[in-house]
C-alpha cells in the first residue's frame, strides 16, 4: 500500500509554492504587520504570515471573501499545504486585511524592489493612468448640495400638501383615522428634513462638494461618458519593459491633480535618479507638470486641441495658440504683428484646492485694429491673454508630446493591460472595504498578485522560487519612505504665490 503526503500532492511548478517562498522571505515584524490579540481563553494567535499567504492565495485565485477563504482552508489541498492545515476563522481573516492597510502596501513595494533587482522592471519609462473601482457606498447615500436642496424642496412641498389636506379635513369633518394618518406622514417628513439639514451642515464644514454617508472617503466620480459611480480612483504607474506595476495610489479625486504624487512615489520606490512618464490628456495640469520637473521626472502628457467654443465669435486663426510668446521680452505677438505687454502684476485664481497665478497681456492697438471683430468677437474690450506661472513647463511638455508621438502611442499598450486583466478578467472592479487606507491595502494585495502572475509567466515557477529563496529584502528602502504628494507640491506653490502677491 502506497502512502502519500500533502507534499507529494503539490507539484514543484505549482504557483502556491511561489507564494510560500515570497511570504517566507519577509520579516512580518520589520514590515509592521500586526497579529491578532491573545484570546482570553489563552489561545495563541496565528502568525501574521498565515493570513498573508491565505490572502495572496485567495486573490490569486479570485477568492477574497473571508467566509469563503475560511471554507477553502478546510477543503482545499493547496491551502492545507500552504497553511500547514491551520484553520483560522473568517473573523480573524477579515480583521487581518482590515487592520493592515498601510503594511500591505509595503509588501507590494518590497516585491517591486525584488522585480527591479531581477531586471524585470527597468525603471526608465512608465505609463501612468487611473481607473475607478466602485466603493461600498451606494449612489443614494452620496449627497451634493444640489441633491440635498432637491430633497428639502420636495419635503417642503409635501408638507404644504399635507397642511392643505388637514385644512380640508377640518372643513369636511373627516374621520380621525384620516387625520392621524396625515399627521404621521408629516412627522416622518420632519425627521427626514432634520436629517438633510444635518447633512448640509456637515457638507459645509467639510469644505467638500459632496459627502458619502456609508464610506465617507468615497466620492461620486465620472466613470465613462455620463456614467457616475461612487468610487475610488486608483492611480498606477506601469513599467514599460514587462508591463509590471511599479507603483500605485488610491485617491478619491480625478486624474487632473494626481500625476506628481504617484510618479514621485514610484520614482522613490524604484530608487532611480530620473524617470519618464507618459500620460493621457486627463493629466494635463501645469502645476503637476512643473512639480514633476522639479523632481527630475520628464513628462509626456497629451494636451487637448484648442477649439473655438467660447461663444464670442473668435475666428480660428485668432485663437490663443496663434499668439507667439517672446520669453526675453515677456510679450506676445498677435497674428496682426502687434505686441501685447504685461504690467507684471500676478493675479490669483483658485481652482479646487489650489491657487494658480497668471499675468495678463494687452495692447491698446486693439481699439483701432481692422480685424478686431474677428479676434475679440462680441467682447467690448481688447484682446487679453492670460499666461500661467506654469506656462514654461507646459510648453516644454507639449513640445515633447509633439516630437515623440511614436513613444506616446505606446501608452495604451503599457498601462491599459493591467486594468483589463484585473477588472474584466478577474472581476476586481469594486472594493470590499471602507475607508481610503483600507482600500489602499486591498489594492496592494491585488497589484502584488498581478505582478506575481506576470513574473511566473516571464521566469517560470521554479526559477522564481529559487530567486526568492536567495532574496534579502531591503526594508530600509521602503519602510518610512516619505512621499512628496501632490498636496505637498501644491502647498509649496501656494506659498510662492503668497510671497509674489505680497511683493
Amino acid at each position: 500500500m502506497k502512502f502519500s503526503t500533502l507534499e507529494d500532492l503539490i507539484n514543484s511548478d505549482n504557483a502556491v509554492r511561489v507564494i510560500e517562498a515570497f511570504v517566507n522571505a519577509l520579516d512580518m515584524k520589520r514590515i509592521g504587520i500586526t497579529e491578532n490579540d491573545l484570546k482570553s481563553e489563552g489561545r495563541p494567535p496565528f502568525h501574521a504570515s498565515v493570513f498573508l499567504k491565505l490572502y495572496m492565495y485567495g486573490y490569486y485565485n479570485g477568492i477574497r471573501s473571508s467566509r469563503r477563504l475560511e471554507r477553502e482552508c478546510e477543503r482545499n489541498i493547496e491551502l492545507q499545504w500552504l497553511l500547514e492545515k491551520r484553520l483560522p476563522n473568517y473573523h480573524s481573516i477579515a480583521d487581518f486585511r482590515k487592520n493592515n492597510g498601510m503594511t500591505l502596501k509595503i509588501v507590494f513595494k518590497l516585491f517591486v524592489l525584488f522585480l527591479k533587482e531581477q531586471d524585470l522592471i527597468e525603471g526608465k519609462i512608465v505609463a501612468t493612468d487611473g481607473t475607478k473601482v466602485r466603493a461600498q457606498n451606494s449612489r443614494k447615500n452620496n449627497f451634493s448640495q444640489s441633491k440635498i436642496n432637491r430633497h428639502l424642496i420636495y419635503i417642503e412641498n409635501k408638507m404644504q400638501e399635507y397642511i392643505s389636506e388637514l385644512d380640508r379635513n377640518d372643513k369636511t369633518e373627516n374621520t380621525p383615522d384620516k387625520i392621524k394618518s396625515v399627521k404621521l406622514k408629516m412627522e416622518r417628513l420632519k425627521k427626514h428634513k432634520i436629517k438633510y439639514e444635518l447633512l448640509q451642515e456637515e457638507l459645509e464644514k467639510s469644505g467638500e462638494t459632496q459627502i458619502s454617508t456609508t464610506d465617507t472617503d468615497s466620492k461620486a466620480l465620472l466613470v465613462y461618458g455620463q456614467v457616475v459611480e461612487v468610487s475610488y480612483n486608483i492611480q498606477t504607474s506601469t513599467d514599460e519593459k514587462n508591463k509590471l506595476i511599479a507603483g500605485y495610489q488610491t485617491t478619491n479625486r480625478n486624474d487632473r491633480n494626481a500625476l506628481s504624487s504617484i510618479v514621485i512615489e514610484t520614482k522613490n520606490t524604484l530608487g532611480v535618479n530620473k524617470l519618464l512618464t507618459i500620460n493621457d490628456k486627463g493629466y494635463h495640469n501645469g502645476r503637476e507638470i512643473q512639480i514633476c520637473e522639479e523632481n527630475n521626472i520628464t513628462t509626456i502628457v497629451a494636451y487637448s486641441q484648442i477649439v473655438n467654443s467660447n461663444g464670442h465669435g473668435t475666428k480660428p486663426e485668432y485663437m490663443v495658440d496663434h499668439f507667439i510668446y517672446n520669453k526675453k521680452t515677456d510679450t506676445y505677438k498677435c497674428p496682426q504683428g502687434e505686441i501685447l505687454k504685461t504690467k507684471g502684476t500676478w493675479h490669483a485664481k483658485r481652482r479646487e484646492h489650489f491657487v494658480n497665478q497668471f499675468k495678463k497681456y494687452r495692447t491698446p492697438k486693439c481699439k483701432e485694429c481692422p480685424v478686431k471683430h474677428h479676434c475679440t468677437g462680441r467682447q467690448k474690450g481688447g484682446r487679453e491673454i492670460e499666461r500661467s506661472e506654469f506656462a514654461d513647463a507646459v510648453e516644454r511638455n507639449d513640445k515633447r508630446y509633439e516630437d515623440q508621438q511614436e513613444l506616446y502611442k505606446k501608452r495604451q499598450t503599457i498601462c491599459e493591460h493591467p486594468f483589463g486583466t484585473i477588472k474584466r478578467q478577474w472581476g476586481y472592479n469594486y472594493t470590499l472595504l471602507r475607508g481610503i487606507k483600507k482600500v489602499d491595502g486591498e489594492m496592494g494585495i491585488i497589484f502584488t498578485v498581478y505582478n506575481l502572475k506576470r513574473a511566473i509567466n516571464i521566469l517560470g515557477t521554479e526559477k522564481l522560487i529559487e530567486k526568492l529563496r536567495h532574496w534579502k529584502p531591503n526594508y530600509r528602502k521602503v519602510i518610512g519612505q516619505k512621499t512628496k504628494s501632490t498636496y505637498f507640491g501644491a502647498l509649496c506653490c501656494m506659498k510662492k504665490n503668497e510671497m509674489k502677491l505680497a511683493a
